[in-house]
């Protein structure tokens, strides 16, 4: 069809017609009719093209061997990359691994083989959001390390995700339902929770699902929610926290001498974590103090001293504005695609 197209074009041409105005009689245009001149091949290069068959594609026949052979008793439960090479030790090859696959596909056969269980897709958490002190908690476990190498205490933390404030931890020789709901009741009652006030984020492991404790959220009226299994991202909040705990200069050097010294420890790092740290996803204010409801005058507070040096200086920022002490009025626990995209525009804005 190119071939017949470029003769006629030509023919119009040698008759005295205006070239552009003979390729615009066939919808083409003059650069398209360069390219084909140019081009060492008039096929149809276009994805998805009407094409004649390969010389060395596979036969009807062929194909239906691949079939049968798949759908053998012998490899009905194999997957080509098993039954190819089979095929060889035998002095056998109809055709590629690849061409099994695509022979397969074709008829709607390319299933996983055996009593594998296919592979799951799992959904992304539910996204939460909290907008005061309260609303929202994370909690997660630990290793400390104990004098004996490969023995570990384990340290259970609950944490604010609003404020980052760490509202109770307690330490265990080990993992159990039981010991976490101790631990949720006991920061429940500290901090009058109400029922249907609280939604208590967590991972997967058998402490955060044992029945115990779903028994003790059903009770106190907590909405529990879970990460996937083995997606630590779902628990961000809980993650960031241990790093900071286990990367803090004041981190021991030596393993903990007995559980009572771990205890210890953590009190003191609990302590400086909610009252002095000045944490860097709430504006650099304390946990304790975005908790109580300080921040907002801190943060205006933290304004007016800019905007004063700007006005004392302002050759120094010129056209640029202060630092930003706005706020953080909302913070979201694994947030759909709208609310990330969102969420980068405020950090990049901050």
């Amino acid at each position: 069809m190119k071939q017949m197209a470029i003769a006629l074009i030509d023919e119009a041409v040698e008759a005295g017609a205006r070239k552009h105005l003979a390729c615009g009689v066939l919808g083409l245009t003059d650069r398209t009719l360069r390219r084909w001149q140019r081009s060492e091949t008039l096929l149809d290069q276009r994805k998805g093209a009407v094409r004649k068959g390969s010389a060395h594609a596979l036969t009807a026949q062929e194909k239906e061997q691949i079939l049968a052979v798949c759908n053998s008793a012998e490899h009905q439960s194999l997957p080509p990359s098993q039954i190819v090479p089979r095929l060889a030790d035998h002095g056998i090859y109809i055709a590629s691994e690849s061409s099994f696959y695509r022979v397969l596909r074709e008829h709607e056969q390319a299933h996983r083989r055996g009593r594998t269980a296919a592979p799951r897709t799992l959904e992304k958490p539910q996204a939460w959001v909290a907008t005061a002190p309260n609303q929202l908690w994370s909690w997660d476990i630990t290793f400390l390390p104990t004098a004996v190498k490969g023995e570990f205490y384990r340290l259970y933390l609950v944490m604010d995700i609003f404020s980052r404030m760490i509202v109770g931890w307690e330490i265990h020789h080990n993992e159990a339902s039981a010991h976490a709901s101790t631990l949720i009741s006991k920061a429940c009652l500290r901090h009058g929770i109400r029922r249907d006030q609280l939604v208590l984020h967590s991972d997967n492991g058998s402490p955060m699902k044992g029945a115990t404790m779903l028994a003790t959220l059903q009770k106190l009226g907590v909405v529990p929610s879970f990460s996937r299994p083995s997606v630590s991202n779902d628990n961000p909040y809980s993650e960031a926290m241990f790093k900071t705990l286990k990367y803090s200069p004041a981190y021991p050097a030596k393993r903990f001498a007995d559980i009572d010294q771990a205890r210890v420890w953590v009190q003191r790092f609990v302590s400086w974590y909610n009252t002095e740290h000045r944490h860097s996803g709430i504006r650099f204010v304390t946990p304790e103090q975005r908790h109580v409801g300080l921040d907002r005058d801190i943060l205006v507070s933290r304004t007016a001293v800019y905007e004063a040096a700007k006005q004392a200086n302002p050759a120094r920022w010129r056209t640029r504005p202060t630092r930003n002490w706005t706020p953080i009025d909302s913070v979201w626990l694994n947030p759909d695609n709208l609310h990330e995209e969102l969420l980068e525009k405020e950090r990049r804005a901050a």
